[in-house]
């Protein structure tokens, strides 16, 4: 079966009856890997004829987004990939702009991409090049002209980009998504092209029978020549302007994501129970050190290299679930693509493996559960060192756009030295990843551990990098007070009614070393409002090292409310030695 992403491609561009072309096109179609996780670049650019160096800025955009978009992270989604790399080719127009040609229209360009990855079309645009959708014969504009016209009939020409690349230092680029389907046809231009063809006419020079008689052996010949009609056809309506066109046809699309796991998944056997003494593809076991009903983890050395490694294989009970699976795999794939110190590193395997498993790198430690139970209360100069390194694991996850979702202190991993590693990728959400699964599919399922995972997954919202902040600041809190920042646990199934009921305990209650200013740190990133806590990880640490003066002067509640028990119980004491007292007085003899 073919499970690829196919295009056929026509394309075609022309100065006209200009002196010079302004117009710059380009089509990538990578293999392989960078097919499935980047996909396919199609952009039109079109370098603004009164700009001193138009050209330039269009061939500088398009080539310098194809070079930086294919050497993102894979992890990244393609609105973050693209939105990052436009933001800075826009600055650098617009600083070369002025400094080289001394104009605010130095170096000026539309510019219309096009990003097919799996099953989705990713659609960028700024100025007035378009973007077309062909669709069971209705072709559709996808783009809008960002042009202003100056009176009321187009005849009289006169317009201006409002918006364009390197006009402005802040970039406002158009930016939605459509779902794919196969034989859709879409259409890049520039004004040469579309200003001088009516949508009726463009339309019926696309449904052209000759277009839709597909031909696999001569579908690009076929395409070009089509494009090239087109633009003669524009040429011979009196386009005075550069004429610049891209046809492309989806031929195939790839299987949904969850297909494709299961797929990879069933071409490798579970592995058997290990025992000591085992071979696996070339490591030994050496001990089972870990089994639960869903994963076992084993040392082993790796007899070709005398290495000490841990082999983690999933149990056998979940061979024939399918969401299992797919997060088994996604686990393995999320932590080869982590580069951090405070993260543990799943190894590349050399040779092929013949069963589902994957090894990481070889720990000695405990746990930071088992080591808070060995020195409950330590000293803040010890916690905020192991928080930091925290932390930064915590970074390196949300740098590759990835949510870990599940931070706990028995997936945090703890040496005789004080350094740590964050050590399991069973619940992280990869962005990239999620994008090419179907629109719509649920999401947003709680996947952490109760107490610790933030409200709103609870209530069944999506996530962000403020909701693993949220897990930190309870391992933080937990860590200062050797105990929970509400007094309790949390409910399984917690609403909206029992979260607002929460209360938060100041940890002067349960550590009066614990400074007033860290303390409110920590209480802002456990806000049950996820907009209310702090932008990251490293400004929550900042106020945790730093006095913010925001909670120097932090008011304590009242007693009654810290402790209602307590005062109640004081008062009823009171209260018995007080009529006590006045009992003696009244049958005191006289």
């Amino acid at each position: 079966m073919n499970n690829k992403l196919e295009i056929s491609l026509g394309a075609y561009s022309d100065k006209g009856i200009k002196d010079d072309n302004d117009d710059f096109l380009i089509c990538k179609t990578p293999h392989g890997h960078s097919l499935k996780n980047k996909g396919i670049v199609i952009a039109i650019a079109d370098g603004m004829s009164s700009s001193d160096a138009g050209k330039e800025a269009s061939h500088a955009c398009i080539n310098g987004f194809i070079n930086d978009y294919y050497s993102t992270p894979d992890s990244w989604t393609v609105p973050n990939s693209a939105q990052k790399i436009l933001s800075a080719l826009n600055s650098w127009l617009y600083s070369r702009g002025h400094t080289e040609y001394q104009s605010t229209r130095g170096m000026v360009t539309t510019l219309s991409i096009l990003v097919l990855k799996s099953n989705t079309a990713h659609i960028f645009h700024i100025g007035d090049s378009r973007i077309y959708r062909l669709r069971d014969n209705e072709l559709e504009q996808i783009t809008r002209d960002h042009r202003v016209w100056l009176s009321d009939s187009k005849t009289d020409e006169k317009s201006y980009l409002n918006r364009a690349m390197g006009i402005d230092l802040h970039l406002d680029i158009d930016y939605h998504k459509l779902t794919l389907e196969k034989e859709d046809i879409f259409v890049l231009s520039t004004d040469g092209i579309h200003d001088f063809l009516s949508h009726k006419k463009l339309q019926k020079l696309l449904i052209s029978s000759e277009l839709n008689a597909y031909d696999n052996d001569q579908s690009e010949p076929l395409f070009t020549r089509q494009c090239h009609e087109i633009a003669q056809q524009a040429l011979e309506n009196h386009s005075d302007d550069n004429l610049s066109i891209q046809i492309l046809k989806v031929n195939n699309l790839p299987l949904a994501e969850e297909k494709e796991i299961l797929l990879k998944a069933h071409e490798l056997p579970f592995p058997p129970p290990l025992e000591a003494g085992m071979i696996l593809d070339g490591y030994q076991v050496i001990e089972e050190l870990h089994a639960s009903n869903r994963t076992q983890i084993y040392s082993a050395k790796h007899i070709k290299t005398n290495s000490s490694v841990i082999l983690k294989t999933p149990s056998i009970n979940f061979s024939d679930d399918e969401h299992f699976i797919e997060q088994f795999l996604h686990e393995e794939w999320a932590g080869k693509r982590i580069n951090s110190p405070y993260v543990l590193k799943i190894l590349k395997l050399e040779s092929k493996t013949n069963s589902l498993y994957y090894v990481t790198e070889y720990l000695q430690g405990i746990t930071l559960r088992e080591w808070m139970k060995r020195n409950p209360l330590p000293d803040i100069s010890i916690v905020l060192p192991i928080v930091e390194q925290i932390a930064k694991g915590l970074r390196a996850f949300h740098h590759m756009e990835m949510l870990h979702q599940d931070l706990k202190p028995e997936n945090i991993m703890i040496d005789v030295d004080n350094q740590i590693k964050i050590i399991d990728f069973g619940s992280v959400k990869i962005a990239g990843i999620e994008e090419l699964k179907k629109s719509g599919e649920d999401q947003n399922t709680l996947l952490g551990t109760v107490n610790y995972s933030a409200p709103e997954f609870y209530l069944g919202q999506s996530g962000g990098e403020r909701s693993d902040l949220y897990s930190l600041a309870v391992i933080t809190y937990e860590l200062l007070n050797n105990a929970l920042p509400f007094g309790q646990d949390m409910p399984e199934k917690a609403n909206y009614r029992q979260l607002s009921k929460l209360n938060y305990i100041s940890s002067i209650h349960l550590n009066p070393m614990v400074p007033n200013w860290m303390d409110g740190a920590i209480k802002k990133s456990l806000s049950l409002d996820i907009k209310l806590r702090h932008e990251d990880v490293f400004e929550f640490l900042y106020d945790l090292q730093n006095p913010n003066s925001h909670f120097l002067n932090m008011s304590v509640s009242p007693l009654i409310e810290r402790n209602p028990m307590l005062v109640w119980k004081s008062i009823a004491i009171i209260s018995f030695i007080s009529n006590l007292v006045l009992f003696y007085l009244l049958v005191k003899p006289e």
